[in-house]
């Protein structure tokens, strides 16, 4: 009788080695095999703050991007990670098994948004881009940029950050705070912005908020990179004989046209922006500058030009005197009627 009964324990002792075997052995396939969505293609998952492990498995099973929730959890558990895992936007890799996915998330590798600033971009066309990149609502944007308690913390004197934010590509993880964001923009401004050029500023009697208000303009103006400093020329020559600069852009920034065209009632109207109006520069910038910009600023081309109007959709006629601007803008009326 116990001679059965020992057969009978290594029996059972033998089926349950075997299923453990089975189930280590499925296990192992449900962890190293990526499932039919990551072999496929990246798999978008959300992890928000505070999520225990089971609801994080949950999350990622639901999206597709694990096989089973078990073999998840018991991997984090063996790996003790399971009380570690980063919150935030993921985009888990093509390809990605389970063990690959946990890995991600270990390591917080979340997705990056990728935002241009253009060179002569504003802070509302910015605060448009983040809104589509799901990264912070339009109007808090805007909001945030004159916020005269956050523009202290930043050491700006000036209504907004306009100006401020240096124009480059820039990676912004969701999560982020706009104060964070418009931060990055602004110390990169800083950063580019030396201690030369500071001094050269300082020769030509510009405060920095002076230096970017007067690039600014020069950026929207010019279309093409080799203008800038003809046209920084004319502005610089308007300045010291008191000329209003006359420039469209500012009107553009004043009427909130931004690039559409102005009519002769927004020429007129009366603004702090308008510089057909009013002489000498607007009160701040109306777009981020490049360095090409800021620097044609500080050194101006070596002409005496005073007035430029378009040639063709990319490059302007220069004129010393009123007489030889009146016949470019005929030219340049003929030519615009001639190609209709």
């Amino acid at each position: 009788m116990l001679h059965w009964e020992i057969m009978g324990l290594r029996a059972a002792i033998a089926l349950l080695m075997l299923i453990g075997v089975g189930v280590a052995v499925l296990l192992g396939h449900e962890v190293l095999t990526p499932t039919e969505a990551l072999q496929s293609g990246p798999v978008p998952v959300e992890i928000p703050a505070h999520d225990g492990i089971l609801a994080i498995a949950g999350r990622l099973h639901h999206a597709g991007a694990i096989r089973s929730r078990t073999g998840f959890v018991m991997l984090a558990v063996f790996r003790g990670t399971a009380r570690y895992l980063k919150a935030g936007e993921y985009e888990l890799d093509r390809g990605a098994s389970t063990v690959g996915v946990l890995a991600q998330l270990e390591a917080g590798r979340v997705k990056q948004h990728v935002v241009l600033q253009p060179e002569g971009a504003t802070v509302a066309e910015l605060a448009r881009a983040l809104e589509a990149e799901r990264l912070a609502p339009s109007a808090t944007v805007v909001r945030v940029a004159a916020d005269p308690a956050f523009l202290s913390a930043l050491g700006i004197e000036a209504p907004s950050l306009e100006g401020y934010l240096f124009p480059d590509t820039y990676q912004f993880v969701r999560g982020m705070t706009p104060e964070e964001m418009l931060g990055k923009m602004v110390q990169r401004m800083r950063a580019k912005l030396t201690p030369e050029t500071h001094g050269r500023a300082r020769e030509l009697g510009l405060s920095t908020h002076q230096l970017l208000t007067l690039a600014s303009i020069i950026e929207r103006e010019a279309i093409v990179k080799d203008e800038q400093r003809l046209i920084a020329a004319v502005f610089w020559n308007r300045l010291k004989i008191g000329m209003p600069l006359q420039a469209d852009p500012t009107v553009q920034y004043a009427v909130a046209k931004e690039r559409r065209a102005l009519s002769r009632a927004d020429l007129v109207v009366d603004h702090p922006y308008n510089t057909y109006v009013r002489p000498g520069l607007p009160p701040g910038p109306i777009a981020s500058p490049g360095l090409e910009a800021i620097q044609a600023a500080l050194a101006p081309a070596p002409v005496r030009y005073l007035y430029f109007v378009a040639r063709d959709d990319r490059r302007h006629y220069f004129s010393t005197t009123m007489e030889e601007h009146s016949a470019a803008v005929t030219r340049y009326r003929l030519s615009r009627a001639s190609s209709r």
